[in-house]
């Protein structure tokens, strides 16, 4: 206690010293229904200027000398507001813009205040984030009509090579035709492309905005589906928080966070320490001797430094995610451990335009064993083990430069990729056999830009990007033939058009080229889920994506948002696992282009504030995704494409009375879909009820409860070929402090 007390007294005597001259101005942005709004962008008209931006709570802290200094205060969607300093804190309320663009924030490269992408675009806030049920990022996330991992299980049990993630339709291999990234930096895993859900300690996020479309125009490869772009904290003035719960199946979770500001440094640490006993993923009727609990014990931290350089501010930033996973026997199990790093700046100097510098890497271990379970699942045995370091170095750097009605962007970047996958069989009598190891590395380089015109009613962007997308140095130990190297060169364009009519109304229409090139998992490594076995092939091509997307946006101003889209969207050379020969109790399947895959359909959301105490927010997609053409098996033409549902809808409501406290509902529903290319393996339609409530015990402290899966429905997972279920009815408790 003593210690902390003297941290304390150092924050504010260092916050004391370091604006002597200057003054601390805390600047709370708000719209019309008073609702914080996050990311807004605080720019101070000063010698030299000065940038800040909003944090979940709506407010941002920014210096200035000079009581009539003017601060200039935007945000995508609304209209922009200038005002004088002054000598207190400000409060500003932003309005719906009229004559400017109304399309939400995105995830696009383009300055976030803005950007006039045309996208479809759904933005979570870090309010939403929390009261959602749920215990990774993407049980959240499941709020978005359309989003859904590899299969129906949730991360916090499923294998981390089932965590690839599918908008629009357009599914996943494990690997994720979906990029996710925070501050710039992709989070997809380094060799195999999926995402580790909980890599971000919880309380280190500020919100989450999904677009959907292609966005390889400024982004590269694996956007084809679109881009989740996970916002960070930062650090702004000293603050504390702490969230802990615990949930049925011996679950329990922590998560700290500790800000501060010294002298014109600022600092922040945060924590997630998950655990749980899980349940079986094994349907009741075929369970057996070998079947246990898929469990996980998890750990995720983060430490970030930040200086303020005048008109700009440089970062240090480190994230360590450890875990280990029981993959639902007693042989199969799993661990991965991963160090990000990251350091950059901005920067925003008058006339010279806004710089941006991002330097980042990666280092990961991961290891897997897998098994053979007899058909009684009364017993197993080893048949495999796996170990697959890898790292990967990047770097980013961009310009962007506002005159008049005209905004232009600029930048590159690459991404190195170094991957070692060492394989050890196990034969019927238990004895390892020779070790095989294979080695690859792969290159990302892209120069990208993008020129933004925004005339009175107008926003046109067009942007385009070139990659030299390469795999190469690809080695196996003692083999005679050479495995292939393969680059290739790909240019992405993209045009995306607004128009403002009278009446809060928006017309949007967009059309893009999009590519992912294949993992380093999908090339070299053989994985295995439950008794699914998908073999490796080092002859993959790139995926590539044509698509169109149009749609309009209705502003009720004082109720509410309704947007809906048509989407149109071809992939040539999809990779998917095809099955190359199947048993009663087993499956192998190999990874393949599988010659052309179309998806079509609507997305429609509505935000509705029809009194001041509910907030109603729903979504559908209609996604009709099928094999349109493999000339290697023409019988597979026509099938649906394997994970995705024709339809998806969620609806939430939320009230908040100050002397009650919050609940909402939650209802999520999906229809039929298919485990396999072939469309022999389906899976039940579902719909699932989730709750949450909450109550104010003093300002700064809140009890809460949710129960997921209400009903506790049997939820329809995955047939690999045995039938796994969602999880069962999950009530949790906890209490957050801050």
């Amino acid at each position: 206690m003593q210690f902390l007390v003297k941290l304390v007294l150092s924050v504010a005597l260092g916050s004391v010293l370091a604006y002597a001259d200057d003054r601390a101005v805390r600047v709370c942005v708000h719209d019309e229904q008073g609702r914080a709004i996050g990311d807004a962008q605080v720019l101070a008209h000063t010698k030299p200027v000065r940038l800040s931006s909003s944090d979940g709570s709506g407010c941002a802290v920014i210096s200035v000398s000079d009581p009539a200094a003017m601060l200039e205060i935007s945000h995508a969607g609304f209209a922009t507001l200038k005002q004088q300093a002054g000598v207190g804190d400000v409060d500003v309320v932003l309005r719906v813009a009229s004559t400017n663009t109304v399309v939400d924030v995105t995830a696009q490269r383009t300055p976030l205040s803005l950007d006039a992408s045309a996208s479809s675009v759904r933005t979570m806030t870090k309010e939403q984030y929390e009261e959602a049920p749920g215990f990774n990022l993407d049980d959240r996330l499941r709020q978005v009509a359309g989003f859904q991992l590899f299969r129906r299980t949730g991360s916090w049990v499923a294998n981390p090579t089932t965590q690839g993630t599918s908008l629009h339709g357009l599914a996943s291999t494990a690997a994720s035709r979906t990029l996710v990234l925070s501050d710039q930096i992709p989070l997809n895993d380094p060799f195999g492309g999926w995402i580790h859900w909980n890599e971000i300690p919880q309380l280190a996020v500020r919100n989450i905005e999904l677009m959907r479309g292609g966005a390889s125009d400024l982004y590269g490869s694996s956007a084809i589906g679109g881009v989740i772009n996970v916002l960070p904290v930062t650090p702004e003035k000293f603050s504390y928080a702490l969230d802990l719960a615990g949930a049925s199946e011996n679950t329990s979770s922590l998560n700290g966070l500790l800000a501060g500001t010294y002298k014109g440094w600022k600092g922040l640490a945060a924590t997630s320490i998950f655990q749980t006993g899980g349940y079986i993923l094994i349907a009741p009727e075929i369970r057996g001797a070998v079947d246990v609990p898929s469990n996980v014990h998890s750990q995720s931290g983060r430490i970030e430094l930040h200086h303020d350089l005048g008109p700009g501010s440089v970062f240090l930033r480190g994230n360590l995610l450890n875990e280990a996973r029981s993959n639902g026997t007693p042989v199969t199990t799993n661990a991965t451990r991963i160090w990000r790093y990251a350091a950059g700046g901005d920067w925003s100097d008058g006339g010279d335009g806004r710089f941006l510098l991002r330097l980042h890497g990666a280092s990961q271990g991961y290891r897997q064993s897998f098994s053979s379970v007899v058909a009684d699942r009364s017993s197993e045995r080893l048949t495999r083990l796996q170990v697959v370091p890898s790292s990967q170095l990047g770097a980013i750097g961009q310009w962007a430069h506002t005159y008049h009605a005209w905004t232009v962007v600029a930048g590159s970047d690459v991404l190195d990729t170094r991957g070692n996958d060492r394989e050890t069989p196990y034969g019927t009598t238990g004895a390892p056999q020779t070790t095989v190891s294979t080695t690859a590395r792969q290159r990302d380089t892209g120069v990208y830009g993008e020129a933004l015109w925004q005339p009175k009613g107008w926003s046109v962007a067009l942007s385009s990007r070139v990659d030299r997308f390469s795999t190469f140095d690809a080695k196996q130990a003692g083999a005679t033939t050479p495995l292939p190297t393969v680059s290739e060169t790909i240019f992405n364009p993209r045009l995306g058009v607004v128009r403002q009519l009278p009446h809060g109304v928006a017309l949007t229409g967009s059309v893009f080229r999009a590519f992912r090139g294949p993992s380093l998992n999908e090339l070299y490594r053989t994985g295995q889920v439950g008794q699914q076995t998908t073999l490796a092939n080092p002859s993959l091509r790139s995926e590539r994506a044509t698509g169109w997307e149009a749609g309009g946006l209705i502003n009720l101003h004082h109720i509410g948002t309704v947007r809906s889209s048509y989407f149109w969207t071809q992939v040539n050379r999809p990779i998917a696992a095809v099955q190359i020969s199947a048993t009663t109790t087993s499956q192998t399947l190999m990874r393949q282009n599988l010659g052309q895959l179309l998806s079509k359909g609507v997305t429609a959301e509505l935000e509705m504030h029809p009194v001041s105490f509910l907030m109603l927010t729903a979504g559908y997609q209609y996604a009709n995704s099928t094999v349109s053409k493999f000339q290697a098996d023409p019988t597979l033409a026509g099938k649906w494409t394997a994970q995705v549902p024709r339809n998806s809808a969620t609806v939430q409501a939320r009230m908040e009375k100050s002397q009650w406290g919050v609940f909402a509902v939650d209802v999520r529903a999906s229809g039929k879909q298919y485990d396999d290319t072939a469309n022999q393996y389906e899976l039940d339609p579902f719909a699932q009820v989730d709750l949450y409530a909450e109550h104010k015990l003093r300002k700064s402290l809140r009890l809460y409860m949710s129960v997921q899966n209400l009903a506790n429905s049997r939820i329809q997972a995955g047939r690999t070929p045995q039938l796994t279920l969602a999880a069962p009815r999950i009530i949790m408790g906890g209490i957050r402090l801050w």
